[in-house]
């Protein structure tokens, strides 16, 4: 099998899991050129105070993507920790993290979201390039359900939407068309593999089909479409939505959006497995069930065996 140019999806903890695993694939040469491609409307702790003093994109999603394909050797690992490093203490500085104020500091020196980003890819050897889906910072709004009786709630910001005890009828983003970011874009249409999830399904993964131009790119590439299925429903976000729930959120986003895999764990499923296969089979996708998970029972996917499972989909495919 040819090495394989995959483009994933995301923020977070979820990025974070899906990227580590694809990083293992770039060391075993079954995955030749990976980009993470970033949610960019977190707007709570570090993040939310350096976007709000000084007007940037919140800089904490991309940070975690870039410490996920950090290298493997001592200077690599040393660089990753200082990345993540959270500051303690009393005072003003107190929560901020370390390379949120690295990738601030680069973009205002250079004055370029992705060379900046690049410049801490380098530093941390990284295996892969990390890109924001925009260069426009956004707010996340949500129709909310269940807050007031017969009425739906508009809820604004992603900490808010995340935490929300409704549910969630749709989001939509402010400014509703943000300029994307163009090296995202051509990074999609030169993909052969694009992964969507898992992660925060209303906060991190479906932003990116709220885009128009990258939507775009998504649905018209000829790139093929693992979906990733959460391990569990996300409490305050995504209560209550089962796993094909999950698949048809994203249909209603994007209703061009055409599958070719989708990958769960059996476990996660519940009595929502044969909901899951119809609903799949609907889309003419391959639904592919593997053990993702972590052998201590926790909903966290285990990035050695999701890495072994992307492998398989795509020797298969």
């Amino acid at each position: 099998m040819r090495a394989q140019s995959v483009v994933a999806f995301g923020g977070g903890h979820g990025l974070f899991a899906s990227l580590t695993a694809l990083r293992l694939l770039v060391d075993d040469l079954t995955v030749d050129d990976l980009t993470a491609i970033v949610t960019v409307a977190d707007d709570g702790g570090s993040s939310g105070r350096l976007r709000g003093e000084f007007g940037v994109l919140p800089p904490g999603d991309l940070r975690m993507a870039l410490a996920a394909l950090c290298g493997q050797d001592t200077w690599d690992v040393t660089w990753s920790r200082v990345l993540q490093h959270r500051f303690e203490g009393a005072g003003d500085m107190r929560g901020h993290v370390v390379g949120n104020l690295l990738i601030v500091s680069l973009w205002e020196l250079l004055g370029d979201h992705v060379d900046a980003l690049d410049w801490v890819g380098r530093l941390l050897g990284a295996k892969g390039r990390v890109l924001p889906m925009a260069l426009t910072p956004m707010v996340i709004t949500a129709e909310v359900e269940g807050l007031e009786p017969a009425s739906l709630v508009t809820v604004r910001g992603q900490v808010e939407v995340a935490s929300t005890s409704g549910r969630i009828a749709s989001i939509a983003l402010e400014p509703a068309d943000p300029t994307v970011c163009p090296e995202s874009v051509a990074a999609v249409r030169a993909a052969d593999w694009l992964v969507l999830g898992p992660g925060s399904w209303f906060t991190s993964v479906i932003p990116h089909l709220m885009v128009r131009e990258l939507c775009e790119a998504i649905v018209t590439t000829e790139a093929r479409l693992i979906v990733v299925l959460n391990l569990e429903e996300q409490a305050g976000e995504t209560d209550g939505l089962g796993p094909a729930g999950h698949l048809a959120v994203l249909l209603e986003h994007a209703p061009g959006l055409r599958p070719h895999v989708v990958l769960a764990d059996p476990r996660s499923l519940g009595d929502g497995a044969d909901e899951l296969a119809t609903a799949v089979a609907a889309q003419g996708a391959r639904l592919v069930l593997d053990d993702v998970m972590v052998e201590d029972g926790s909903a966290r996917h285990d990035p050695a065996k999701l890495a072994a499972a992307y492998a398989r989909i795509m020797a298969d495919d």
